[in-house]
């Protein structure tokens, strides 16, 4: 229940700042889902101390974040490079720079980059306070 309170609370708030932007402002959305990149269904976990954590994450040419998995939704937007992403027992899928994804749960993947140039991202980590943001 608290939950469902605090997301209406900040559509209702988003939505009337968006009526009160000046109309030269836009707003331009860059990931609608209900779903992740393999089609789980998106559902917020009940933690008793939610924290959302946002970072900025570079890998290096040639370089990848080791298999881990996520216990709660992660969502990504794409600033620079290519970034390939190995799921387990599924097909890899790619992501280039203005794209954003959401990320799968208790799944294992590895996301890689094999071009030239570094891969930049901004995460946004929608977990529990003192809790690891991913597992191995």
């Amino acid at each position: 229940m608290k939950k469902i309170t605090l997301i209406t609370a900040v559509l209702f708030i988003c939505c009337s700042l968006a009526a009160q932007y000046n109309k030269e402002i836009v707003l331009e959305t860059i990931l609608k889902t209900d779903t992740n990149s393999i089609g789980q269904k998106i559902e917020y976990p009940n933690f008793v101390n939610d924290e959302v954590s946002i970072l900025r994450v570079t890998i290096p040419p040639g370089k990848s974040t080791g298999w881990h998995k996520h216990t709660f939704p992660v969502f990504a937007y794409m600033i620079q490079g290519e970034l390939t992403v190995e799921i387990q027992d599924r097909k890899s899928q790619t992501y280039s720079v203005n794209t954003s994804f959401s990320e799968v749960i208790n799944t294992l993947h590895n996301g890689i980059n094999n071009g030239k140039e570094p891969v930049v991202l901004i995460a946004f980590f929608m977990g529990e306070k003192g809790k690891p943001l991913s597992v191995h």
